[in-house]
């Protein structure tokens, strides 16, 4: 029987407040999310792992706030004094690490905006002094600010974000497939979103059911590459 074609379409990822689970691991992070909470300095960073929920927070507070979020790499000189003039947020800043043309105009947007009484978030994914950006003075203002910092999850945790991720691309699987999956996979956010993918490739592909038997096999092929 030949394989059915499989089209990789993108999943529509929920990113409502009421969509993120809190945990431990996260609860300081979520509390600081409040539009209600003044962060000190008026600034934030937050960091974890890729796949911790740094976005899906972000955007949280964004829609509250009516924050403009803005990659790092994508920031210029001619964006700060229209960015300025509300909360901003500003995504994956070590990636600008090396690049001095992006940490000046970080600089200045990050001094106009608490100058014009608004909020700035910062997000990477290691701590912030971890950061190594070139500009001292903008180094050295990164790790003033407030730290929450999102941590690997827990099997509880773990659980909910595999159903989570399933949901996104409006897939059912077997009861038994989520538990299976916790007990066996590496303790990470980037590892949830790995089989995740690979199993909706191969439901895809074989016509299969997304069963345990499936879970079995996809984790058999990652676990060899």
């Amino acid at each position: 029987m030949p394989k059915q074609l499989s089209f990789d379409l993108p999943a529509k990822t929920a990113l409502g407040r009421e969509d993120f689970f809190v945990a431990p691991s996260n609860a300081m992070a979520v509390a600081l999310m409040d539009s209600n909470f003044a962060w000190p300095l008026g600034k934030l960073v937050l960091t974890g792992p890729k796949g911790a929920g740094k976005t899906h927070l972000l955007h949280v507070w964004a829609q509250e706030s009516g924050a403009e979020i803005l990659s790092a790499q994508d920031l210029c000189e001619g964006d700060v004094q229209r960015l300025a003039k509300g909360p901003v947020a500003i995504e994956d800043v070590p990636d600008i690490a090396d690049d001095a043309r992006a940490q000046n105009a970080l600089f200045h947007l990050h001094n106009m905006v608490l100058t014009n009484g608004h909020l700035l978030m910062l997000t990477g994914r290691p701590a912030p002094n971890l950061w190594g950006l070139g500009l001292a003075d903008l180094q050295s203002r990164v790790q003033a600010a407030t730290h929450a910092a999102l941590s690997a999850p827990d099997d509880a945790l773990l659980a909910v974000v595999l159903a989570k991720l399933f949901s996104d691309r409006q897939i059912t699987p077997k009861p038994d497939v989520i538990p299976y999956l916790v007990g066996r996979m590496d303790r990470s956010f980037a590892a949830a979103q790995a089989i995740v993918d690979q199993l909706d490739r191969m439901a895809l592909a074989e016509q299969r059911t997304l069963s345990r038997a499936l879970a079995i096999t996809a984790m058999g092929q990652m676990q060899r590459r």
